[in-house]
């Protein structure tokens, strides 16, 4: 519930400041349960976005159009012959409910000054948008009857009320006694004791408040000391205090670089994230990230199938070879056996069961098992032939287990490409690569090559950092791409990206260790390890980086290298767009 009441509260300053005073220019319903308003004011036009769908309602400003029906719905018609021309005179929220009024002014069919209201409501699937003359529904975009609420019925001529917000208290008007006294009652975990009784509050609102003061969250609210209520009052009234005075900081959060929640009120629980100086530039850029974000899941979801699978035969199959190769452990055994019969046979009373010799490489007594049936040099090209079929096995399996780890290291390394794919052309890339390797069958003939480039960054003191998203990549970036002088880095033993920091013929010595830093960071964030809190990354000038005949696509080997342990991020870096 990240669009809580304090987002809505700061929603309703930044249209206040900009609307207030503005006139109704257009009124447009491009969706059911969606209305786009063009408002003027102080020579600005201002586009108002307010959805009440169930699942994601919202409301805020936006320079984007939305093409409307031809012919308009009979809500976004009433508005108009009412509204049309209106001045804004407030914008108002009433406590921290999750609703905005928007008051307007207009001249009715007599000329006389009237005022009208438009509530929005964001409740999740009761999300509505309701006109208003005075307490009176003049009409609503979705109209909600009696069998449909036992609640409110939301229809014209009936009397406007806000739904009952289950006793919840204002979080802007309770006071020290009556926070400890509605918290301490509660026999539920802090954080839910804190949102279950005021309105407006988010279960992130309420952790943030329990962390600032430094309080076991878990602990049931009416098992907290009194002492430590007090200090939750304290951070309770702290972020009130912040709210009652507009100062807000919308801040998307991230966890493993995709958008985690948004608030109004800095969040000291996440370490990613991205300012925003407009509340609904923030919500523009959430929920189409997050909707990049999805679409990019289901579109690699195929591919991370295809990939997923193969590896599964693969560790499969290295099980099978490694159970086999241990299996040849006792090879020598057999060849020593042989040698010593060989050495020793004509002590081997005929139809012995065994015999004892000393085996000469380790000064030891071994019993060595015969058979009764057969001579001692018969039994002696037995355990040779028994040591020479371990043998061929041991040769072959060791060759397909490094073949077998080599397949799966390849695999691994496009799973992470997927993991770090960001548009349709990396897809692409990737499937091309599937298609090369045999795993995806395809009767493209002509491939074009790709223009897709390489991630970008500027470190902190300027030198540029060139990123790998997939092998191919990988390979162009190191062997044609980067010069001999230029230093590449990986994550230590794991898939992942190659990463060339560039340092325009300086030697090793003339770069700055942040710049090391900032490289290695970027080497773990974009590699298997990025979840980890730290990686080992290993760093090497880039002239002893090679890749052998044969090798896999994004596969190199280099044998003198340093090494340093990195926090997977890509904070402070700035991203360029080459494509």
């Amino acid at each position: 519930m990240a669009f809580d009441g304090i987002v809505i509260s700061n929603l309703r300053k930044e249209l206040s400041d900009k609307l207030v005073g503005g006139r109704l220019y257009k009124i447009a319903q491009p969706e059911a349960d969606e209305l786009l308003i063009t408002i003027k004011n102080a020579g600005n036009n201002y586009k108002l976005s307010i959805s009440a769908n169930a699942s994601l309602p919202l409301i805020y400003l936006t320079e984007t159009n939305k093409p409307s029906p031809l012919t308009a719905p009979n809500f976004c018609m009433l508005l108009r012959k009412h509204l049309g021309n209106g001045r804004i005179t407030a914008i108002t929220q009433p406590g921290l409910e999750r609703i905005i009024s928007i008051e307007v002014e207009h001249l009715d069919e007599m000329g006389d000054l009237r005022t009208k209201k438009i509530v929005c409501e964001f409740m999740g699937k009761y999300s509505n948008i309701i006109f208003l003359d005075g307490d009176t529904i003049l009409d609503s975009i979705k109209r909600v009857s009696a069998s449909m609420s036992s609640v409110r019925e939301v229809l014209p001529g009936r009397t406007y009320f806000i739904p009952d917000s289950s006793n919840k208290l204002n979080p802007l008007e309770t006071t020290k006694d009556a926070f400890i006294s509605a918290i301490a009652s509660k026999p539920m975990d802090l954080i839910k004791a804190i949102y279950s009784s005021y309105t407006g509050l988010s279960p992130s609102i309420a952790y943030e408040m329990a962390l600032r003061a430094k309080l076991d969250c878990d602990i049931p609210a009416n098992c907290v000391e009194e002492a430590d209520l007090e200090k939750l009052y304290e951070s309770f009234d702290e972020i009130m205090k912040l709210v009652k005075e507009g100062e807000f900081s919308p801040s998307v959060y991230y966890e493993d670089g995709e958008p985690k929640d948004f608030s109004s009120i800095s969040l000291s629980s996440y370490k990613e994230e991205s300012h925003f100086d407009s509340i609904s530039q923030l919500i523009i850029a959430y929920y189409a990230a997050k909707d990049k974000s999805s679409r990019m899941r289901q579109k690699s979801y195929d591919l991370r199938k295809i990939v997923s699978n193969h590896l599964e035969r693969v560790y499969r199959k290295l099980d099978i070879q490694e159970k086999q190769l241990a299996s040849t452990q006792k090879r020598d055994k057999y060849r020593i056996y042989g040698e010593l019969i060989n050495t020793y046979g004509y002590n081997i009373k005929e139809g012995s069961k065994s015999f004892k010799a000393l085996n000469y490489y380790t000064n030891e007594e071994v019993e060595i098992p015969l058979d009764p049936d057969l001579s001692p040099r018969e039994m002696s090209v037995k355990y040779f032939e028994r040591y020479n079929k371990l043998k061929r096995t041991f040769e072959a399996e060791s060759k397909l287990i490094v073949e077998t780890k080599a397949e799966a290291l390849h695999l691994e390394s496009i799973s992470t490409a997927l993991d770090i794919a960001e548009s349709e052309e990396d897809l692409a890339d990737v499937k091309m690569e599937l298609i090369d390797s045999g795993y995806v069958h395809s009767s493209l003939k002509n491939r074009k090559k790709s223009k897709n480039k390489p991630l970008h960054y500027i470190s902190s003191d300027g030198f540029d950092i060139y990123i790998g998203k997939n092998n191919y990549q990988n390979d162009e970036l190191t062997f044609k791409f980067a010069s001999n002088a230029d230093l590449w880095f990986h994550a230590k033993q794991m898939p992942g990206s190659h990463v060339i920091l560039r340092t325009e013929g300086k030697s090793m010595d003339q770069v700055p260790d942040r710049a090391f830093e900032e490289a290695a960071a970027l080497a773990a964030y974009y590699s298997k390890g990025r979840e980890q809190k730290k990686v080992e990354v290993d760093y090497v000038i880039k002239k002893e980086v090679k890749k052998p005949a044969q090798a896999k696509p994004g596969f190199v080997v280099y044998y003198t290298n340093y090494s340093l342990i990195a926090e997977a991020s890509t904070r402070n870096l700035s991203l360029v767009n080459d494509n």
